[in-house]
């Protein structure tokens, strides 16, 4: 008895700690992008042919990333008008494409590694800095912003030699959708093949 009312005392507790104090620090973003970078090291590493490295990628993708916040985003204002079932339709396609479209660049990396480099906060989010080093080529710099307005700690840009991921992917949704006269469901389509 005394056991469970110390554990209901203590989730009591826990739950009226300001909300703040779970907040994403410099340490957890650090250590979020650490992990990712780890599972793309390991991934590059493997040796797996290239569509089992693109449903890894994918994998990694979904696990580490605002899957719901960068696929909005690129939809952009197209998303007002589009239905509930087109938005999971699109978003499904989305992570798909994501994944063999960086996966491929990220596949460049083989016989290199990616490394983090630093941490610093920008207004309410991080920004990690990594340097990706290949062979035969010059190191260059791929940066993840990290927030946790999902409720957890997860990138929701990534820039790669500067080439910001939102702005990129936004404007080849519109593209498509400018190709298929603002048709949604044959943009989905298409962008289940693409990347």
């Amino acid at each position: 008895m005394y056991r469970r009312t110390f554990l209901m005392g203590l989730g009591a507790t826990i739950a009226s700690v300001p909300q703040k104090l779970w907040a994403l620090n410099e340490a957890g973003a650090r250590t979020l992008i650490d992990t990712l970078v780890k599972d793309i090291n390991k991934v590059i590493a493997s040796g797996k042919s290239e569509p089992a490295m693109y449903r890894e990628f994918e994998r990694i993708f979904k696990r580490y990333s605002d899957t719901s916040y960068i696929s909005a985003y690129a939809m952009g204002v197209d998303a007002r008008r589009a239905s509930s079932s087109q938005k999971r339709a699109f978003s499904k396609a989305f992570q798909g494409y994501i994944a063999r479209k960086y996966g491929r660049r990220f596949r460049e990396f083989i016989g290199g590694r990616l490394e983090v480099t630093g941490v610093k906060k920008v207004k309410k989010w991080y920004e990690v800095s990594t340097i990706a080093y290949l062979q035969g080529e010059s190191p260059f710099e791929v940066t993840f912003l990290v927030s946790d307005r999902s409720g957890k700690n997860l990138f929701f840009n990534m820039f790669i030699e500067g080439v910001n991921l939102l702005l990129t992917e936004r404007t080849e949704v519109g593209a498509l959708l400018d190709k298929r006269k603002g048709n949604i469901d044959q943009m989905i389509s298409d962008l289940s093949k693409a990347g």
